[in-house]
């Protein structure tokens, strides 16, 4: 999806982040190494959780992070076509007017706008430290979603697509936690009980199917600030579903699949969820869960 050229923003909707020092620092056991915990952040997974998911030790904390200072780079649609950072902000603002709107609609309760804050090198949230190698996540402790726009290029080279659509759906994603979190739901997602069938894989699940659900209605109305999506553009968002999958994961990991140790879902699984919402735009075929609360 591209942003129309004459989009201004009212006013910033992201926070920036300039890091130092070191963060999460991650030993042996995982399956993948850092492109495996950055992964595991990205589909929502807590930074809390890093050292028993894969032995790791938090053997130094990040330097406290600060706001950088100077004039905004993100004002108009056309900075968001040019620059990631731009487009991540700007698919917030977007992911937000969806959300006000079909919120309430839906499941009749009202919207309140996560933080979202893009950083450089580490970071503090509420879950913890975060470095560039722990890629984007949302903290329920804080509600922020955090972004290191340089995870994409690691994205990419576990087969990721690299097109505008492909990285905002990391950012519709990651909102889609934060709507789980309104709902409260999200704290149902245990990692300690992983599977194909878990609570846990039921939660991404959904947070794909809201990914779509926001992909279904933002180039539309009004008040939408993005052009036409193409089937071109869904194509390479597909691309990232499919690259993030368990299963693909654990292949590139060089070991067998197992289901039985899925937290995220398989790639056919995460695919067909995000469709769904896409295809339908409605919370009620997201119901992972089977809660039969949407309208």
């Amino acid at each position: 999806m591209t942003f129309r050229n004459d989009f201004q923003k009212s006013s910033a909707r992201a926070e920036r982040r300039s890091g130092g020092g070191r963060a999460i620092a991650v030993g042996g056991g995982g399956i993948g190494g850092l492109v495996l915990i950055g992964l595991y952040l990205l589909l929502g997974g807590d930074p809390g959780q890093l050292g028993q998911l894969t032995g790791a030790q938090n053997n130094q904390s990040s330097q406290t992070a600060q706001q950088t200072p100077g004039e905004d780079p993100c004002k108009t649609g056309e900075d968001a076509n040019s620059r990631i950072d731009c487009r991540m902000e700007f698919t917030g603002i977007s992911v937000d007017r969806v959300w006000e709107e079909q919120l309430p609609a839906q499941a009749g309760i009202g919207y309140t706008n996560p933080d979202l804050v893009l950083f450089e090198g580490s970071t503090q949230s509420g879950c913890g430290a975060a470095s560039s190698s722990t890629g984007p996540f949302y903290c329920p402790a804080d509600q922020t979603a955090y972004f290191d726009t340089e995870f994409f290029s690691t994205l990419e080279r576990m087969g990721g697509g690299n097109g505008p659509l492909a990285q905002e759906y990391v950012v519709a994603h990651e909102f889609g936690h934060h709507i789980q979190n309104l709902e409260g739901t999200l704290g149902r997602s245990n990692y300690n009980e992983p599977g194909p069938d878990s609570d846990a894989v039921k939660i991404e699940l959904q947070a794909d199917c809201y990914a779509g659900i926001w992909a279904h209605y933002a180039d539309k109305g009004p008040d939408a600030i993005l052009e036409p999506l193409s089937d071109e553009q869904v194509a390479d968002a597909l691309k990232t579903t499919k690259a993030i999958g368990d299963d693909t994961i654990q292949q590139h990991s060089g070991g067998g699949v197992q289901p039985d140790s899925w937290t995220h879902g398989s790639a056919e699984q995460r695919t067909k969820a995000f469709l769904t919402g896409y295809k339908s735009g409605k919370m009620s075929q997201c119901d992972t869960l089977e809660r039969g609360v949407y309208s």
